[in-house]
């Protein structure tokens, strides 16, 4: 799995468990939900870590609460 792709699963993985759309999470967030529509769809490349740490404000958790997982834990080297 790569990063992008852990960042697009990790953002609705903490939707569901909170019962909330994506678009409420823009609200929540104060981002564009064409941000996250972005993120979700691979519009957007490289989701910048200001846009993740918005998102993560809108969630009330820490970047280290959003990235503390065994996936991102275990994700391979991107270099190629």
């Amino acid at each position: 799995m790569d990063t992008k792709t852990a960042v697009k699963n990790r953002i609705l993985e903490l939707c569901n468990e909170r019962n909330i759309t994506l678009n409420y999470l823009a609200h929540l967030a104060a981002v564009p939900p064409s941000t996250i529509k972005n993120i979700m769809y691979d519009t957007s490349k490289n989701p910048g870590i200001v846009t993740i740490k918005m998102l993560c404000d809108g969630f009330n958790i820490s970047l280290f609460d959003f990235f503390n997982t065994e996936t991102f834990k275990t994700l391979e080297q991107e270099i190629l």
